[in-house]
């Protein structure tokens, strides 16, 4: 059965409008390796008084999630997004989210 998942990313400062940007254009080929991935339903919300984006996604059960990051496509979009986000290394932060409450 598919899951939905949550996680938390950090937007730098006065960057709300280039990610909104930069997202509304996002590349067909990072579209398709996320749908390769098994990723479907996936959307991302801003606090603007914390600067947090907060991420929902849906994953098949059979989801290949792990290997995006090894994709030509996800490796040229996080370096495309490095000025605008928080990064640890090579790649955005990401904190996972627990489940808390669902009503169906």
């Amino acid at each position: 059965m598919p899951e939905r998942v949550a996680f938390r990313m950090n937007l730098n400062a006065g960057q709300a409008a280039e990610y909104k940007r930069r997202h509304d254009n996002l590349w067909p080929e990072m579209v398709e390796a996320l749908h390769k991935a098994g990723v479907s339903d996936y959307s991302i919300w801003l606090d603007p008084e914390t600067n947090h984006l907060f991420a929902t996604l849906v994953r098949a059960d059979n989801h290949t999630m792990d290997q995006l990051p090894l994709t030509d496509a996800n490796r040229r979009w996080w370096d495309f997004m490095r000025d605008v986000m928080a990064y640890d290394g090579d790649r955005p932060v990401v904190v996972d989210l627990r489940p808390m409450f669902h009503m169906p």
